[in-house]
């Protein structure tokens, strides 16, 4: 384990346990959007994490959907997620993560993701794997749209949309898998797809912070990840398409047609 990927645990964990003593308390919240929520736990937390990596990796960037670092010209970075599922998180409901990965010269070098709800640490290092607390962890083998249980979400403005809300892909993927979850947390979607308990995940419009961490789990378990486009994947895209990778080519095909 390198010396990043253990500031990275630490980090999480520590914003974790945070979140689980803060978590049905009173706190302030607001509207960052008319459906996207910020509390002043997501601050907390990033303000924590930011103090462990950068306490540890003075010169690294640090880019967070609560606020970014600039760090030395061209140097590492990381990108952080303190609350996914911070509308879950609001209303008690039992399904959000702290996720943090680390870019450098352009790729995603470390990912963990952190569910301090199950205790479950998922991380990620490139070329040496993925692992759920410690145990390796794979994809599934699932090879047929009708046998798999896939996961999305939706833009937080669902409703300015008219064609790009992403309805006309659920209900294409409705009418093919056996059977469909909308979770609200894409970084643990992407961890589930990771260990195999999806098959595959796709959403639009997302931060950087959403899909970093668990994309790199997706490939290093195994799987495929691209742009929805189907283009080489960036965390600074649009969005995310991850599978097993047997299920890659006809999800595509599923939300590119005309």
């Amino acid at each position: 384990m390198t010396s990043e990927l253990e500031a990275a645990i630490t980090a999480a964990r520590a914003a974790g346990q945070l979140l689980l003593e803060r978590l049905g308390t009173t706190y302030q919240v607001r509207h960052k959007g008319p459906a996207d929520l910020v509390t002043e736990i997501d601050h907390q937390a990033q303000d924590l994490i930011a103090s462990k990596l950068q306490g540890a990796f003075p010169t690294y960037g640090l880019i967070g959907e609560e606020g970014s670092e600039p760090g030395v010209s061209g140097g590492p970075r990381w990108i952080v997620d303190p609350l996914d599922g911070t509308v879950n998180y609001v209303r008690g409901y039992p399904f959000f993560a702290v996720s943090i990965a680390l870019e450098r010269d352009g790729e995603l070098a470390v990912g963990v993701v952190y569910n301090p709800i199950l205790d479950e640490l998922f991380t990620a290092e490139r070329g040496k794997g993925a692992s759920l607390n410690g145990s390796p962890i794979q994809v599934s083998t699932t090879t047929r749209l009708e046998e798999s249980v896939l996961a999305s979400g939706f833009p937080y403005e669902v409703w300015i949309y008219d064609d790009d809300d992403n309805s006309r892909e659920w209900r294409r993927f409705l009418k093919r898998a056996l059977s469909m979850r909308c979770d609200a947390s894409a970084a643990l979607d992407l961890c589930h797809v990771a260990m195999g308990r999806l098959d595959g995940h796709w959403e639009q419009e997302l931060g950087p912070w959403d899909m970093a961490a668990g994309a790199l789990m997706v490939q290093e378990a195994g799987g495929a990840v691209t742009q929805v486009t189907g283009e080489r994947f960036s965390p600074y895209g649009r969005g995310i398409l991850a599978s097993n990778g047997h299920l890659q080519a006809e999800m595509l095909a599923v939300l590119t047609q005309k």
